[in-house]
């Protein structure tokens, strides 16, 4: 009897992860035998327990902090993962262990389902330089906005991504935000500025310019002072457990055969799990 099909999460410290609550619904909505579980794996056991991933019985891993670079020279990454620098999503195929990057079209599909449209635009505004901003810069230059505003408070970061994107990423200094605003039909906050816990993020959503969109890639809380300022103008938004969905359709589909859907009902069950006290 063929054992059924197990993916699992890999991280340190396995911290507490949605992972498995969105891919234990979508096997059991689409009758799928299979399983998803939590790996805590110490930065020193990284190399061996995913060079025997397969032995282990999966058929391949997301994987968290502290282990999103370290999986790069274990397998074979593809362009967005060598772009992002970072990978997010182990698969076999054949008989080669293989990486990738979710968290490009886990913003792009949120994007698409939340603001239909929204590529036509010239220029976007993006705050932060770290690992999200990498894959949202990647994602963003990949349909084919024509300029990538990137603010940081320490410019030098936003520099180094963008000479490593080329001519249509610019850095902006963060006090020079205000001068862009005006402009930037697409709004992504990817710092932790607005997150419980964390400084607010101290920006002028009235200078935004009329019909643009605004994305938060914080979801706790679900509506973060930005997204918030951001209806309350009357403004498209996208936030962040949004992101958190969409990026894991790819890992199933690759793992367990079949493309998931993210419908109101599993973004029901994430955000009543987001909110318990």
């Amino acid at each position: 009897m063929t054992k059924a099909p197990a993916a699992c999460l890999i991280g340190w410290p396995a911290a507490h992860s949605r992972s498995p609550l969105i891919h234990h619904y979508w096997l059991r909505t689409l009758g799928i035998e299979g399983g998803y579980v939590v790996e805590a794996v110490p930065p020193d056991n990284l190399r061996d327990f995913v060079l025997r991933l397969s032995l282990r019985g999966f058929v391949g891993a997301n994987v968290t902090i502290p282990h999103k670079e370290g999986v790069l020279e274990l397998s074979t990454p593809d362009a967005r993962a060598r772009a992002v620098g970072a990978a997010n999503t182990l698969w076999f195929a054949d008989g080669e262990l293989r990486s990738t990057n979710t968290d490009v079209e886990g913003f792009i599909g949120n994007l698409d389902a939340s603001a239909p449209g929204w590529d036509g635009l010239e220029e976007a505004l993006v705050l932060g330089a770290g690992g999200s901003a990498r894959a949202i810069v990647f994602g963003l230059l990949e349909r084919g906005i024509k300029r990538v505003h990137l603010a940081n408070r320490t410019i030098a970061r936003a520099e180094m991504l963008a000479r490593q994107f080329g001519p249509k990423v610019h850095p902006v200094a963060w006090e020079g935000i205000d001068d862009i605003l005006p402009r930037a039909k697409l709004l992504v906050n990817t710092t932790s500025l607005g997150m419980h816990g964390q400084p607010s993020l101290d920006l002028e959503v009235a200078r935004l310019p009329d019909g643009a969109v605004v994305v938060d890639l914080v979801y706790v809380p679900l509506v973060t002072p930005l997204l918030a300022a951001a209806k309350a103008r009357g403004l498209k938004t996208a936030d962040g457990l949004g992101m958190l969905l969409h990026q894991a359709v790819r890992g199933f589909e690759l793992w367990f055969g079949q493309r998931p859907q993210v419908t109101a009902e599993l973004r029901a069950l994430v955000e009543a799990d987001l909110t318990k006290t």
